[in-house]
C-alpha cells in the first residue's frame, strides 16, 4: 500500500514540526522573561506567582484536552493548540502588572498543555500504525526546537524588543500551522481508520479494562514524573552548581545545561534504534541507571569537567524515558492516559526546582541534585516491575 506508506510519512513529518514548534516557541518565550519582569516593574515574588499561570493554565486544559481529542480527534485539536500557542505567545509583552502578566500566561500554559497532550495522542496513533517505536524522534525534535529558539533569542535580545521578538514567534507559529495543519486536517488518525480487532492499541485497551489500566497509566506517569524532575532540575540548578560548589566561570556553569540538552536530544534522535534493539522496558531499566550514575557523578564530582560529563550522561539516561511513558499510557487508554502520563511530567518539572531548592537550604546544593539520581533510579526500578506490561 505505498498510497497508505506516503499518507504516513506526510503524517510523520507534519507531527515533527509541530513538536519541533512548540519547543521553539517555548524557549523562545522564555528567554525573554527578564525583559517581561523588568517591564512590567515585578519583583522576584511577583513574578514568580505570575509565571504560575502558565503551570496551571497546562494542569488544567491536560486532562480536558485528552476529552476533547476522544471527542473530536488529537488532529483538529493540535491545529487549534497550535493557533492559540501561536497567539498567545505574542501577548506577555502587552502587559504592564504582574496580575495582567499572569493572566495571559494562563492562556499561554492552557495552550502549551492542550497542544502537549493533542500531539502526544495523535504521535501514539502513528505508532501503532507504523509499528515502529518512533516516538522518541518527536520529542527529539521537540528538544532541537527548544535549543534553536533558545540559541535564536539570545541572539536577537539586543537587537528586538520583547514585543518584537515574540510576535515573530507569532508569526512563524502561524506560518508552521498553516502548512503543517493542512496534512492533520486532510488525515484522519491511521489508527482508527484502519483499526482490525487485534490491532495493537486495542488489544492494550481491551486488556487495561480487564486489569486496571488506569493504574497501569498513573505508573507510567510516574516514569515521566521521574524524567521531568531531573529535567526541570537541570535548567534551574545546573548551572549554579557549577559555579557555587566548584568555582565555575560563567561560560563553563553555562555550559552544564548545555551539554545536558545536547545529550538529551541525541538520545532521543537515536532513541527509535535502541528501542528496537533492546525493547521498551530495557530501555528504561537501562535509561534510569545510567541517569542515576551520571547525575551522581554531576552532582558529586570534584571538578568541572567531571560534572560536565556527568551532566551529559544524566541527558542520555533520561532521553527516552519520558516518549516511552507516554507512548505505553496512550496506547493503554488513549488520549485520556496521555493527559495524565503528561499531567505528572509536568508536575514532575515544576516539582523539581522548588523541592532542590529546600533541600539545599536544609543540606547543600550538590546534596540536592543527588534526589534527580534517586528519581531516575525509581523510575528504572519501576521498569523492573512492569517489564512485562511495558512489552518489547
Amino acid at each position: 500500500m505505498p498510497g497508505d506508506s506516503r499518507d504516513l510519512s506526510r503524517l510523520r513529518i507534519a507531527l515533527t514540526a509541530f513538536f519541533a514548534l512548540d519547543g521553539f516557541v517555548f524557549a523562545g518565550w522564555v528567554v525573554r522573561i527578564p525583559a517581561i519582569k523588568q517591564q512590567t516593574g515585578s519583583s522576584a515574588g511577583a513574578l514568580g506567582l505570575a509565571l504560575l499561570g502558565v503551570s496551571a493554565g497546562a494542569v488544567i486544559t491536560m486532562t480536558l484536552t485528552g476529552r476533547l481529542c476522544r471527542r473530536y480527534g488529537s488532529h483538529p485539536v493540535t491545529v487549534v493548540c497550535a493557533v492559540l500557542l501561536s497567539l498567545s505567545v505574542s501577548l506577555p509583552p502587552l502587559t504592564h502588572s504582574a496580575p495582567a502578566l499572569g493572566a495571559v500566561l494562563l492562556v499561554f500554559g492552557a495552550a502549551y498543555g492542550g497542544i502537549n497532550v493533542a500531539f502526544n495522542s495523535a504521535a501514539v496513533d502513528l505508532v501503532a500504525a507504523l509499528r515502529r517505536p518512533i516516538m522518541p524522534s518527536f520529542h527529539a525534535a521537540f528538544s532541537l526546537g527548544g535549543m534553536i529558539g533558545a540559541g535564536l533569542g539570545g541572539l536577537v535580545a539586543g537587537a528586538l524588543s520583547p514585543t518584537r521578538h515574540l510576535l515573530g514567534l507569532s508569526l512563524v507559529g502561524l506560518l508552521v500551522t498553516a502548512v503543517a495543519g493542512r496534512t492533520l486536517l486532510r488525515q484522519e488518525p491511521p489508527a482508527q481508520v484502519d483499526r482490525a480487532p487485534s490491532s495493537p492499541p486495542e488489544t492494550h485497551r481491551a486488556a487495561a479494562r480487564r486489569t486496571g489500566g488506569r493504574g497501569l497509566v498513573v505508573v507510567f506517569g510516574l516514569i515521566a514524573l521521574c524524567t521531568a524532575y531531573g529535567e526541570g532540575a537541570m535548567a534551574d540548578w545546573g548551572a549554579l552548581h557549577l559555579q557555587q560548589d566548584l568555582a565555575a566561570s560563567s561560560g563553563a556553569a553555562a555550559a552544564g545545561y548545555s551539554c545536558f540538552a545536547l545529550a538529551m536530544t541525541v538520545g532521543r534522535a537515536t532513541g527509535t534504534s535502541l528501542l528496537e534493539r533492546l525493547g521498551r522496558a530495557r530501555t528504561v531499566i537501562g535509561g534510569g541507571t545510567v541517569a542515576a550514575v551520571g547525575m551522581l557523578l554531576g552532582s558529586l564530582a570534584p571538578s568541572v569537567w567531571a560534572a560536565l560529563i556527568g551532566f551529559a550522561v544524566t541527558g542520555l539516561g533520561l532521553a527516552n524515558l519520558f516518549p516511552v511513558a507516554v507512548e505505553r499510557a496512550g496506547a493503554l487508554t488513549g488520549p485520556s492516559g496521555v493527559a495524565v502520563a503528561s499531567t505528572f511530567g509536568y508536575g514532575g518539572m515544576l516539582l523539581g526546582p522548588p523541592a532542590i531548592g529546600f533541600m539545599a537550604d536544609w543540606f547543600s546544593l550538590s546534596a540536592a541534585l543527588t534526589s534527580v539520581a534517586a528519581l531516575a533510579a525509581v523510575a528504572a526500578a519501576i521498569g523492573v516491575s512492569t517489564r512485562r506490561t511495558m512489552g518489547a
